[in-house]
């Protein structure tokens, strides 16, 4: 087993800002006040009182005093509040609530809140009734707060203090709490630790008091070795998300409790080396180059999530002989990139672009010429891919006949027609665009040749890469008049920030639409990216699922209950699963499930194992000639 029993140790356990995020009479007096127009000023008031005690800057008897001196609340508002307490227990908490239930003999909540509303929230949690220690409200008749009980040890300076003497519990204590008074318990030799509780708030004068600083419970848990919802605590584990990621992702991963670090530009490869090397998770969009170099000094790296569709900034080989997964977005931002290619053709075929230019600049170009409708024109997509397909819905729905090229051969929607060479789909279309991923062999897909090949006037889209293209090819083209307009959202070189210079030959060219790499950048695709993508590494990390992913075997695992889950990665060559079942067989486990899946290169089995195992099992997996990766999850 790897659980620890400690019979004789209790846990005495903070109740605001700890077992919850908030403190409950800050929340109680905005709730109250909500319709007063002062309400702002009071909570403020009280908030800064709760600080002020928190931190051992104003004695907590003075800071309780002046608290309730501010409130105006009745029992309805503490009603409201236990409702509102219910959604802010603390995430690890409610991770755990089988510690809780497991320990409740030894659980002890003591806080300088009050009862009314402590209670509800944490016997509901499993503690008992009997372990709750809290301040009292006093109501008059008609319910409304008037005070508090004075006589209650927890409303004096020093409660905590007096009222563990009181209990004298048989044993070792271990304090959980984020404020001063919970630090006094051990500074007064009552308790034999504490453990300073930043989850939600981390106050500096009580951290450095602190025999440990646990950023959850789970890492309390870890360091104590008692039985937890996971095998190691994620505030270990660090996440670095680049490229000014969605704010979504940054909440999922903070939420469940990793240690989240987001920068707004790209990092160069020797940048990234440096900033990689006890990272866990990383996430990059399409300016991160993660090159071998890169990976080989990831020793920590599990997982990379790419949020977008290409994975070409990656060394997807590399990643998988190292045992690192690669996950992206694949559908997330395709319908943002469809309806730009859509705008950017209607305003190209229009000459809309440039007749705007020129009244920018006090030409008045009233004239049909060179202005035409998308329908009954023929629009030929290079790459029928994701966004091809929906494209391909969308121009036929305008009224135009659509053409595509693939290396693959696809089943067309409706109408739409597959070209068996490029040159036949360049040489009829009106319109070409291009949705081609990132893969070398594509490189200059696009040049000096395929433009000539087009018809005269052609309507010219690249939303796809840069290097597709042949940049210079197409500048002349578009200077000659063989291209009439483009669009071109992909460069090459572009700049890994804001504060950088663009450059291209294109800048400046007539009827030239150029936008900074935007095409799924828009509100809807980046809060769906930044939520899909966190979800599969998520799902990997705490399930070893590897469903969607790019680079590795994949394999969709069932819930896990009451039970081990042992991920080893390894080389494929033959007789490892020999070594890795005799290793169970010698130690007489019992395995509930057993998953395997290879490629070429890897094999990846998960074995779920009944919870009572010889810990030997663990180093002699990990020292198998062929392993790669190995971990834990329970």
């Amino acid at each position: 087993m790897l659980t620890k029993t400690l019979e004789q140790t209790y846990f005495v356990i903070d109740f605001d800002s700890t077992f919850t995020k908030v403190e409950g009479l800050d929340e109680l007096a905005a709730i109250s006040l909500a319709s007063q127009k002062n309400r702002d000023e009071v909570v403020g008031k009280i908030k800064e009182l709760t600080d002020r005690g928190m931190a051992g800057e104003l004695s907590f008897e003075q800071a309780l005093q002046q608290r309730i001196e501010l409130l105006s609340a009745s029992r309805e508002h503490v009603e409201l509040l236990v409702e509102f307490l219910r959604g802010k227990v603390s995430d690890s908490f409610l991770r755990n609530k089988e510690f809780i239930s497991e320990y409740r003999d030894q659980i002890y909540i003591v806080s300088s809140g009050f009862r009314e509303f402590i209670e509800p929230i944490v016997t509901e949690m499993g503690v008992r009734e009997d372990h709750v220690f809290a301040n009292t409200f006093r109501f008059d008749e008609a319910g409304t707060i008037v005070g508090y009980d004075g006589t209650n040890v927890l409303s004096k300076n020093g409660g905590k203090v007096s009222l563990l003497r009181q209990l004298s519990l048989p044993g070792d204590v271990y304090v959980i709490g984020d404020g001063y008074t919970d630090y006094e318990l051990r500074e007064s030799g009552l308790a034999n630790k504490f453990f300073a509780f930043t989850e939600n708030i981390e106050r500096q004068k009580v951290v450095e008091k602190a025999d440990h600083i646990v950023n959850s419970l789970d890492e309390f848990l870890y360091i104590n070795q008692l039985s937890r919802s996971q095998s190691y605590p994620k505030s270990k584990l660090k996440v670095l998300l680049l490229e000014n990621v969605h704010a979504r992702a940054v909440e999922m991963f903070s939420r469940e409790g990793f240690q989240v670090e987001l920068l707004k530009g790209a990092l160069d490869e020797d940048e990234l080396i440096e900033k990689i090397k006890d990272i866990s998770i990383l996430g990059i969009r399409s300016k991160t180059m993660v090159t071998k170099r890169v990976l080989e000094n990831a020793p920590r790296l599990m997982v990379i999530g790419a949020f977008c569709i290409g994975t070409n900034q990656i060394d997807l080989t590399t990643a998988e002989e190292r045992g690192v997964a690669v996950f992206n977005a694949p559908y997330s931002n395709t319908r943002s990139v469809v309806e730009m290619a859509v705008g950017e053709m209607i305003l190209l075929m229009r000459g809309i672009y440039d007749k705007s230019v020129k009244m920018h600049e006090g030409i008045w170009d009233k004239s049909a010429k060179n202005s035409n409708e998308v329908r009954g024109k023929k629009i030929g997509m290079i790459g029928y891919g994701n966004i091809g397909i929906q494209l391909s819905v969308v121009a036929e729905a305008l009224g135009m006949e659509v053409l595509f090229f693939d290396l693959v051969e696809k089943l067309p929607l409706s109408n739409a027609r597959q070209c068996h060479t490029l040159e036949e789909l360049l040489n009829q279309s009106d319109v070409v665009t291009l949705h081609v991923d990132g893969r070398k062999t594509n490189s200059m897909l696009i040049g000096e040749k395929e433009f000539n090949q087009m018809k005269d006037g052609v309507v010219f889209l690249n939303l796809s890469r840069g290097h597709v293209v042949d940049v210079k090819a197409m500048a002349n083209a578009v200077k000659s008049g063989k291209i009439r307009g483009a669009g071109v959202d992909v460069f090459p070189q572009e700049p890994k920030t804001n504060d950088e210079i663009f450059e291209s030959e294109l800048r400046g060219l007539p009827n030239v639409i150029l936008t900074p790499h935007i095409g799924g950048s828009t509100e809807e695709a980046q809060a769906s990216i930044g939520e899909f993508v966190p979800n599969k590494l998520l799902g990997y990390v705490n399930t070893g699922s590897t469903y969607g992913v790019v680079n590795f075997p994949e394999v969709t695992l069932p819930p896990l209950h009451d039970a081990h889950r042992l991920l080893h990665i390894h080389q494929n060559v033959p007789g490892v699963m020999s070594k890795v079942n005799g290793i169970f067989a010698k130690y007489g486990v019992n395995i509930v499930g057993q998953y395997l899946k290879t490629s070429e290169k890897i094999g990846y089995v998960i074995t779920d194992v009944a919870k009572n195992y010889s810990k030997e099992i663990v180093q002699e997996l990990k020292e198998i000639e062929e392993t790669i990766k190995f971990r834990m999850l329970y």
